[in-house]
């Protein structure tokens, strides 16, 4: 096996709103958008059998 991709970054923005409706309820409004690191390993292991280990990273 050889390392095609290293790079340390927020792979995917994840956004999160309460939302209070006219009867009272609340409703919670999820979003998820791919960042550039996103793209980049796409781009990094399209058409390649991967095997892929993510670790999370302490702030």
């Amino acid at each position: 096996m050889k390392e095609i991709f290293n790079k340390e970054g927020i792979f995917v923005k994840y956004r999160e709103k309460i939302v209070e409706l006219e009867n009272g309820d609340k409703l919670t409004h999820r979003q998820e958008s791919p960042t550039e690191l996103w793209w980049l390993l796409k781009e990094a292991i399209k058409g390649k059998k991967v095997k892929i280990i993510a670790y999370e990273i302490e702030e």
